[in-house]
């Protein structure tokens, strides 16, 4: 696989469970420098972007290998760091690409006013003018989260909690503090585990999850998230 690409598994699992995992990672693996220094979690929102044809939806429920989420990620509500980014799913593996905004530039996007990429010297600000423009994506719903994130060095590997799934349909301000939101699962208190690495999991890191006994499944936030207005 080419250069960028990285394997993911996800776990759909109880508070209970979470807690224990995480207890576990704790006594032989790092937090992320931004966690650690914001006492072990963040928040994040993201803003999805979605074709009228709702492709993004329907291509991550029907399971098709090859596809693109598009989105505007933010960290504890603030305009600091502001990221435009495309996920690329090819099979097994993942890739994400991304620029920084900033947030004129955020919000022009989200009014449907992105000539200004064509601007940009990223080549990745090109291609995401492109989708713009093809697609006509548009802002679809904000999800937001707390991360409980955990690295460590060998094949890059990165396990992160992510709790307080909630969502907001039909946002109009990502950096809205007050924006009414509501669980996006059934039970509130259920936590996505994702685990990134590149060519393979450590053995190490692989008896600390028990991955092979867990229950790895296909869950997305965006389509938790969607599955009120889709």
């Amino acid at each position: 696989m080419g250069k960028g690409y990285r394997h993911e598994l996800k776990f759909v699992m109880t508070e209970g469970e979470a807690t224990f995992l995480g207890t576990r990672l704790r006594l032989t693996m790092a937090q992320d420098a931004h966690a650690a220094r914001q006492g072990g979690s963040y928040f994040i929102r993201s803003l999805y972007f979605d074709d009228p044809y709702e492709t993004g939806v329907g291509e991550k429920i029907a399971g098709v290998e090859f596809r693109d989420k598009y989105r505007i990620r933010i960290y504890n509500l603030s305009d600091s760091a502001i990221k435009l980014e495309r996920k690329h799913k090819n099979n097994i593996y993942i890739k994400k690409d991304s620029i920084s905004l900033t947030r004129n530039e955020c919000e022009a996007i989200i009014a449907g006013e992105y000539s200004f990429l064509l601007h940009r010297k990223e080549k990745f600000a090109q291609e995401m003018f492109a989708a713009f423009r093809l697609r006509h994506l548009r802002p679809k719903v904000l999800v937001d989260y707390d991360r409980e994130p955990y690295v460590f060095p060998i094949e890059d590997v990165r396990v992160t909690f992510d709790r307080n799934i909630r969502t907001s349909m039909r946002p109009k301000d990502i950096f809205d503090p007050n924006v009414i939101t509501y669980p996006a699962t059934s039970d509130p208190s259920l936590a996505i585990v994702e685990v990134k690495f590149n060519r393979y999991l450590p053995a190490y890191i692989r008896m600390l999850l028990q991955v092979d006994a867990a229950d790895h499944t296909a869950a997305s936030k965006y389509v938790f998230c969607r599955q009120f207005d889709v």
